[in-house]
């Protein structure tokens, strides 16, 4: 079966997605796949063999090498941010019928935009920070902010990922650089109330039919909160599974369960959470993890004692079994 393991995208995550395709091109099966390391770029998509480049058909998403024409059975999706984890790659692949890994192109769409998930799990009474939803050019009034949510708040981009564009403000006169910050992410961004707890992130995905949590993660970052630089470059400890009450555990549990199946998801996710007064408060869901060898996910994994190697061909089973209901 050939498998495109696809990386690489169109934002600053390209890097840490060129990380989560090498493990899966060092953990699948090659007794039952034969993966293709393939890079979905802005200025080029294709497929890289022994240091060569063979262009991507994007026509059928296949490619030519010598009088050949590979095609793929089953797109494995690493691409974090756009255009693999904002559902723009899973429209594609559904309109030229290839089945792809993880969830689909409406719940990677919803979940990548912060301020509609948000919407969405206000219906299923999910504890979360309160919030102000804001556009580029709208007339921001600091004061007013300060007055509705307090201080400290973070500024961040609606939909971005990694941390990138997120700032702590503490006092009012550092808004207007986290505003710049963000909006050189997005056009949009959210404004939210600090939480001041501890920080716990969640693996959950489907798993032979069921809704499994593969481990509680408590992070400890050595900046002012978890960054980019806290989550790539050493800044913070990682701890699996958590210092926390069996209780307290239970509730995380069942709260990342929950907005999982709340969400209707699929495939890999990581769901973070910061836990105030005893109660696990969302902060959001990735639904392209990171799997490099620093990311929390294969941390999990390993918690767990489930090996990314059968993580990944339930992965393809399920990717398979959607392909067969699109048939229907």
């Amino acid at each position: 079966m050939n498998l495109a393991v696809v990386m690489g995208g169109y934002s600053d995550e390209s890097v840490i997605s060129l990380r989560s395709g090498q493990l899966i091109l060092n953990q699948i099966d090659r007794s039952k796949y034969q993966p293709f390391e393939v890079h979905v770029l802005l200025s080029e998509w294709y497929c890289l063999i022994d240091n060569e480049k063979y262009p991507i058909n994007k026509t059928d998403f296949s490619f030519t090498k010598g009088d050949k024409t590979i095609k793929f059975d089953v797109a494995v999706n690493t691409v974090h941010g756009t255009p693999g984890e904002d559902g723009h790659l899973q429209a594609y692949w559904e309109l030229i019928d290839l089945p792809y890994t993880g969830c689909n192109y409406y719940q990677s769409s919803l979940t990548f935009n912060k301020r509609d998930t948000l919407s969405v799990l206000s219906k299923f009474n999910i504890p979360k920070a309160n919030s102000i939803y804001l556009t580029k050019g709208a007339v921001i009034d600091g004061e007013k902010i300060v007055a509705e949510l307090g201080l400290p708040f973070f500024v961040k981009p609606n939909q971005s990922g990694s941390s990138l564009g997120v700032s702590k403000v503490d006092t009012l006169d550092q808004l207007d650089k986290a505003l710049e910050f963000a909006f050189a992410e997005d056009t949009e961004i959210l404004i939210e109330s600090y939480l001041n707890g501890r920080e716990v992130s969640v693996g959950v995905l489907k798993y032979k039919g069921e809704t499994k949590v593969l481990g509680i993660t408590e992070i400890l970052s050595q900046n002012d909160f978890f960054d980019y630089e806290a989550k790539y470059l050493g800044k913070s400890d990682e701890i699996t599974p958590a210092r926390i009450s069996e209780t307290i555990e239970n509730r995380v549990v069942e709260m990342a369960k929950k907005i999982y199946e709340s969400l209707g998801m699929t495939g890999f996710s990581r769901t973070d959470f910061i836990i105030m007064n005893d109660i696990p408060h969302f902060i959001e869901i990735n639904t392209n993890p990171g799997l490099s060898p620093q990311s929390i996910f294969p941390q999990q994994a390993t918690f767990a004692k489930i090996a990314m190697t059968d993580l990944l061909d339930n992965e393809i089973q399920l990717a398979l079994q959607r392909k067969s209901i699109w048939k229907k």
